[in-house]
């Protein structure tokens, strides 16, 4: 019996197919635009094939089961840790929390999982610019939507999708009151963003600048 590690993500499916038929469209075309250019043809087919992997490739979604663990934090998102500093988080706490941002490169995987097991307790979304996913201000002032998860033990942890310089649009499944678990999809950003998340200042981080982690995988902090 085999057993799938990844399937394709079903906020893919439109896209994946709309770029399928848009690339058979352009192929015909040009065939019949240029019926003598054979070398061209075969450049353009090839580069179609590559540009429809990228995007299949994009829209995958790892298997990645949990055991659920109150004591620990994990990565929300593929990517590299961009962040990790005390900063004024204003939107939800009006205070200082420990702010750890993940950095989501086209090439990573998009879905993004719950750190923790909790109660959505927040949940808000907000339009706004398009600055760079790894510019500070990004955080505040680019398309974002912001969840608060409140674990069993009662401690608040936001995590906040933002988009970036190309991301086209955020989803986020997350509904007040829903009782979710470590390792849930909490929703996808398409094409390039960010993932922070603020924890209470004083909390044990595992990770290290630049370091590259996985959702659902890497540990990214132990609850104190």
């Amino acid at each position: 019996m085999t057993v799938r590690k990844f399937k394709i993500h079903r906020e893919g499916y439109r896209i994946i197919i709309g770029v399928f038929m848009a690339l058979v469209v352009l192929n015909i075309a040009g065939r019949v635009i240029w019926p003598g250019a054979t070398l061209w043809h075969y450049v353009a087919m090839a580069a179609s094939l590559f540009f429809l992997a990228f995007i299949v490739m994009f829209f995958r979604t790892p298997m990645r089961p949990v055991e659920p663990d109150p004591l620990l934090i994990y990565a929300p998102a593929d990517g590299k840790i961009v962040v990790i500093e005390e900063t004024f988080e204003k939107e939800y706490f009006g205070d200082y929390r420990l702010q750890i941002s993940i950095f989501m490169s086209p090439f990573n995987m998009h879905s993004n999982r719950y750190p923790i097991s909790g109660t959505v307790s927040f949940t808000h979304y907000q339009a706004g610019r398009k600055y760079h996913a790894r510019s500070p201000k990004s955080s505040e002032l680019n398309e974002r939507s912001s969840v608060v998860v409140t674990s069993e033990s009662g401690t608040d942890i936001l995590i906040r999708q933002v988009a970036g310089a190309v991301a086209r649009r955020i989803v986020t499944y997350s509904k007040k009151g829903d009782r979710v678990s470590q390792g849930e999809e909490l929703g996808f950003i398409k094409f390039g963003s960010r993932v922070d998340i603020f924890l209470p200042t004083g909390t044990e981080v595992n990770v290290q600048m630049f370091e590259q982690v996985r959702a659902s995988r890497t540990i990214l902090a132990r609850v104190i």
